[in-house]
């Protein structure tokens, strides 16, 4: 079948092989004697098309898509807008480094994130192509301003997969494995972990607890920033409890430290805001934003105060292909698609949807132990039966009866235990309930003991 647009495949799950199906095996074997074995994929099965929730492979199975390309194609897969600006910037001219002769995409982006990102204060961005970037850059901004070297992150916390950002990020196997030493000076606190923290601990005490160990072993006046995710994204979907987050920015301010706020996963409408960090009211210095700012093409940002952006000398922030003229036009095109179609209130009404019907399943099955999360970025923290014990191999076995079905869902977690829920902001609500059925069903098969 000729596909003119992914964007416009109207469609359903539909599974009409085995999972991955022959095609896909073909060219699996291919890759085995091409692709390093140290790249990964959750789910081998091979892409032909895609549109606004589903997948369609090569073997033409249809999967209901509850990944957005890890949180990437919030506006759909192929949006016509962005496929439009594309094409349009493509025509124009395709590259010629912002560095070296500049254009108005790159400064149109910047004026929409000092728009949207929190806070009323004058503000000033830098653009780049990945999230490691954006969170590596937002620490030279912190310590070319601040002149201090410590960055403090939490527990839990991912933040890329450069050298710097490895140090930064918590978990070591797959993540840091073999590829240290890295970065000095990264100190790492508790984060606050609702479902794991003792019981009835607020979110102030949860800080607290952090804090005043991070005052004994570093000291507040050596903290250049403090980077933290407003939701932990890959430690499992985690929401820090009510006042967590607000205590945080409070030491900063007092200590002259900086809130880098992470929001390469979370922003732009994911969460039901445009950003997490408005959940609470918080206002960071700098914020990290990529995935879901471009449809799909490669971009990020670290956008700030403008007196502590501007800290960093000219020619101190670069790279080739940062904010490239295509992707500055995609990220404009769904910036558009999110103000024009309310896709923030698009991702509350994803979580009205989520969370009813997977509180539901938890009261039937004693193994789902949390259901958590804002907007459409919900986790299910997946236990033991009686206790709070992570069942990792559980997630699996569910995880790979949804593919057999036809729905594509991923897990997450430090524990590799919580089953992420990440649809496109743009899913069609009869994709989205269908998908929740076949969850059901596998776990009435697999949860109560099925074969898988």
């Amino acid at each position: 079948m000729t596909v003119n647009s992914a964007h416009d495949l109207a469609g359903r799950r539909e599974v009409v092989t085995e999972v991955p199906g022959p095609r896909s095996r073909q060219l699996q074997e291919r890759r085995h004697r091409a692709v390093a074995r140290g790249v990964g994929s959750a789910l081998p099965v091979y892409v032909r098309a895609a549109g606004a929730g589903l997948l369609h492979d090569i073997d033409g199975n249809t999967f209901v898509d509850l990944c957005s390309g890890l949180g990437v194609t919030g506006v759909g897969n192929a949006a016509p807008d962005v496929v439009a600006a594309v094409r349009g910037q493509v025509s124009e001219f395709t590259h010629t480094c912002f560095l070296a002769t500049p254009y108005e995409g790159y400064v149109a982006v910047c004026e929409e994130l000092a728009d949207l990102t929190p806070g009323d204060h004058e503000k000033r961005s830098a653009l780049f192509s990945t999230g490691a970037e954006a969170v590596e850059n937002a620490v030279k901004v912190a310590r070319a301003a601040t002149g201090r070297a410590a960055v403090v992150v939490l527990d839990h916390a991912y933040h890329g997969r450069t050298n710097l950002t490895l140090g930064l990020t918590a978990r070591n196997n797959p993540f840091k494995q073999g590829f240290g030493p890295f970065t000095p000076e990264i100190h790492r606190i508790p984060a606050s972990y609702p479902f794991r923290d003792p019981a009835g601990q607020t979110g102030e005490q949860a800080a607290r607890r952090s804090l005043e160990a991070l005052e004994r072993q570093v000291g507040g006046e050596n903290v250049a920033a403090v980077v933290l995710e407003p939701i932990l994204g890959e430690g499992g979907f985690i929401v820090p409890a009510p006042g967590f987050l607000p205590e945080i920015a409070r030491w900063c301010a007092e200590y002259g430290a900086l809130l880098v706020a992470d929001e390469i996963q979370s922003g732009f409408c994911r969460t039901g805001a445009w950003f997490a960090s408005e959940h609470e009211g918080v206002v960071p210095d700098l914020v990290a934003s990529a995935k879901g700012i471009a449809g799909g093409l490669p971009l990020s940002a670290v956008t700030g105060r403008a007196e502590i952006m501007d800290a960093v000398q000219a020619g101190g922030f670069g790279g080739t292909y940062g904010g490239n003229p295509v992707a500055c036009a995609a990220a404009l095109a769904s910036i558009g698609v999110m103000r024009r179609d309310d896709l923030a209130g698009a991702a509350r009404r994803i979580e009205q949807t989520l969370l009813g019907r997977l509180k539901d399943l938890q009261s039937r099955h004693e193994v789902i132990g949390e259901v958590r999360g804002r907007g459409a970025m919900i986790g299910v923290e997946l236990v033991r039966p009686g206790t709070d014990e992570p069942a990792p191999e559980l997630a699996q076995r569910i995880v790979a009866a949804c593919h057999a079905r036809g729905v594509f869902l991923l897990t997450v977690g430090t524990y590799g235990n919580v089953l992420r829920f990440l649809p496109p902001l743009v899913i069609p609500q009869g994709l989205l309930d269908d998908a929740l059925d076949v969850l059901e069903e596998c776990f009435a098969q697999v949860a109560a003991g099925g074969a898988g």
